[in-house]
C-alpha cells in the first residue's frame, strides 16, 4: 500500500501533521536510507522501511484486534462517564474502532479494527456473519419460542428481527445466534419471548469461539491470519 509519511505517522500516534512536519525539517525521519525531505513523501508499506529517530516503525495497512470484553466498559473511542474498550487494546492508531457494540453490562468477543471494509462486512446483515450469545434470564419463555425466533420477532419500536436460531439450555439459559445488530437486540428478543435478560455474553463471532481464544476477561491481542478467515466465515 502506498501511504504518505505524515499521514501514517500521525495515525500511529507520533504527533499531529504539523508536528510531523517539524520532525521532517529536523531530519528525524527516513525511508530506507534516505532522509525524508517533505512530509507528503510516500512509501510502499510492503517494500519500504520507515524510521523515526533511527528506530524502525511498524507500518501496517490495517490492525485488527480480538478483545474479551468485560462488563463495565463501553464500546466507544471516548466517553466522559465510563471506561472505554480502547483502554484494553495496545494500539497507537487513532482510527481503530469497535466493530458494532456490546452493551456496558455485556461480556464476550469484541472485534476492533481500522479496516472499514471488514467492519462493514461483519456488521452488515446481508453478510450473514453469525454472532452467538449466551444469556441468563428471568421469567418463562413462550412455549413456541424456538419457532418464533426462527420466523422473526416483533421487538418493538417498529422493528422485527430477522430469522435467528434459539437453543434452550435450561429453564433460564439460552444460546441465541443472530446475524444483525440492532440496538439492545438480544435483550429485546428475549423480552419478546417472555423473559428478561440478567446476564449476557457473546460467545462466538463468525467462526471464532470465545473458549478457543485463550483470553482472560479484559485481555486482547492482534488477530491471526487463520482467525481472520474464521471470523469472516
Amino acid at each position: 500500500m502506498i501511504v504518505r509519511v505524515d499521514k501514517i505517522l500521525s495515525e500511529l500516534g507520533f504527533g499531529s501533521r504539523q508536528e510531523i512536519k517539524k520532525y521532517v525539517k529536523a531530519g528525524k525521519i527516513r525511508i530506507n536510507d534516505n532522509i525524508v525531505k517533505k512530509p507528503e513523501e510516500k512509501l510502499n508499506s510492503e517494500k519500504d522501511k520507515l524510521y523515526f529517530e533511527g528506530k524502525e516503525v511498524e507500518v501496517e495497512e490495517f490492525e485488527t484486534f480480538i478483545l474479551y470484553k468485560p462488563a463495565g466498559y463501553v464500546c466507544a473511542t471516548k466517553d466522559n462517564v465510563h471506561k472505554t474498550v480502547m483502554e484494553l487494546i495496545d494500539s497507537k492508531r487513532k482510527n481503530v474502532v469497535p466493530v458494532g457494540r456490546l452493551d456496558l453490562d455485556t461480556e464476550g468477543i469484541l472485534i476492533l479494527t481500522n479496516d472499514g471494509s471488514l467492519n462493514h462486512r461483519l456488521v452488515s446483515p446481508s453478510s450473514h456473519v453469525d454472532k452467538t450469545y449466551y444469556a441468563v434470564f428471568e421469567g418463562k419463555l413462550n412455549e413456541n419460542a424456538v419457532e418464533m425466533t426462527k420466523n422473526g420477532l416483533d421487538i418493538g419500536e417498529g422493528e422485527v428481527s430477522k430469522t435467528a436460531k434459539l437453543e434452550i439450555i435450561s429453564d433460564n439459559e439460552i444460546l441465541l445466534t443472530i446475524h444483525e445488530g440492532k440496538f439492545h437486540q438480544v435483550k429485546r428478543m428475549v423480552k419478546a419471548l417472555g423473559g428478561e435478560v440478567t446476564y449476557l455474553k457473546r460467545v462466538a463471532f463468525g467462526g471464532l469461539r470465545l473458549d478457543d481464544l485463550k483470553l482472560n476477561k479484559g485481555e486482547s491481542r492482534k488477530i491471526t491470519e487463520i482467525e481472520m478467515e474464521m471470523l469472516k466465515g
